[in-house]
């Protein structure tokens, strides 16, 4: 369902994480800078970092995806500057953030091959 090559963007600052569509495409363009409906991805984090929220456009529809962490917290990758409000990760590194694994300490390997069903 998500394409390959896709942009990734995880915004910083913590969302309420009872914000739905329209209020996270509104957060995609005013803190990211994009319209939702670019065909990006945007990660969103709870003040407490045990629950992300990936949203994206299909082409068809809004997509909302949710993970809650049975234990730990999801950890922010490093900004590029003090001020960022947002960070772009790449396919390896989203597979890492959503498994909850430190980025800092994962590991760089080759994006996974996705496989198209239709």
């Amino acid at each position: 369902m998500i394409p390959r090559g896709v942009q990734v963007f995880v915004a910083l600052d913590p969302v309420d994480m009872r914000w739905s569509f329209d209020r996270l495409a509104g957060a995609a363009l005013e803190r990211i800078g994009y319209e939702a409906r670019c065909g990006a991805l945007f990660i969103y984090f709870g003040k407490r970092r045990d629950a992300v929220k990936v949203l994206f456009f299909d082409g068809f529809g809004m997509c909302l995806f949710y993970k809650r962490l049975d234990r730990g917290v999801f950890r922010l990758p490093e900004p590029c500057s003090a001020d960022a409000r947002h960070v772009e990760v790449d396919e390896s590194l989203l597979d890492a953030l959503l498994d909850g694994v430190d980025l800092a300490e994962a590991p760089k390997r080759a994006p996974r091959s996705r496989i198209r069903v239709h």
